[in-house]
């Protein structure tokens, strides 16, 4: 009998990486990373980040890429859609990053185990800062490629997430360690679950409402 087999739902930042790499410490067969991001930009939510730059994770990673584009009101159809294809691969379960957002978890697990599909939650209940401190003594390699200036994140961007980081985070307890109330976001470029590390490019910063965004091209 055939080993059950998995997807990984990421953005490419920590949580969702570190959710790779302890599913694969625990044995599970991970197969491919989903990921949706918005057709007009080609950049993932919130966190602004290049689809070909998840694409090229995906394959650092050793993982298939499967992605589909969406709008801000067409997510939940796209995202069901991507769950058919997920099953029609003929793989078992999605594995999921998520910490301890009750609402966030239980709207994907509804849909996830609807389609009949196992929901798989690695990092789930976690404290955060053990899961940041985690993330760094693991070896990867993550840069924050997104900050709400509303929640006092904004000096936050373009830095790496290393032990000063952390630090920084232990003193501010307005932030969440690992930005579940969308303090800031990150993308993982190197680690114990890639091949070789991407060769990143910091860019322009954009501005998109109250949130500052660091664009990221990849090397030639």
């Amino acid at each position: 009998m055939a080993l059950d087999q998995y997807a990984l739902m990421s953005s490419g930042g920590k949580d969702s990486t570190l959710a790779l790499d302890r599913a694969r410490r625990q044995g599970f067969d991970v197969r491919c990373m989903v990921n949706i991001y918005h057709g007009p930009s080609k950049r993932v939510a919130f966190h602004g980040v290049r689809n070909s730059l998840i694409a090229a994770q995906a394959v650092a990673c050793g993982l298939e890429h499967l992605t589909a584009a969406t709008g801000p009101d067409e997510y939940e159809p796209v995202f069901l859609r991507l769950l058919d294809e997920v099953k029609g691969r003929g793989l078992t379960g999605i594995i999921f990053g998520n910490v301890h957002l009750d609402d966030v978890r239980a709207w994907f697990e509804c849909r996830v185990t609807a389609a009949g599909l196992e929901h798989v939650e690695p990092l789930w209940g976690d404290p955060p800062a053990e899961i940041l401190r985690e993330v760094i003594e693991r070896g990867f390699r993550a840069v924050v490629v997104s900050v709400d200036n509303e929640l006092g994140a904004g000096d936050l961007l373009g830095k790496e997430l290393d032990t000063e980081f952390l630090t920084v985070l232990a003193e501010r307890n307005t932030i969440d360690p690992c930005g579940e109330g969308g303090e800031y976001h990150s993308f993982v470029y190197d680690g114990p679950t890639f091949s070789a590390p991407m060769q990143i490019v910091p860019g322009d910063i954009r501005i998109q409402d109250h949130h500052r965004l660091l664009d990221l091209t990849l090397s030639e």
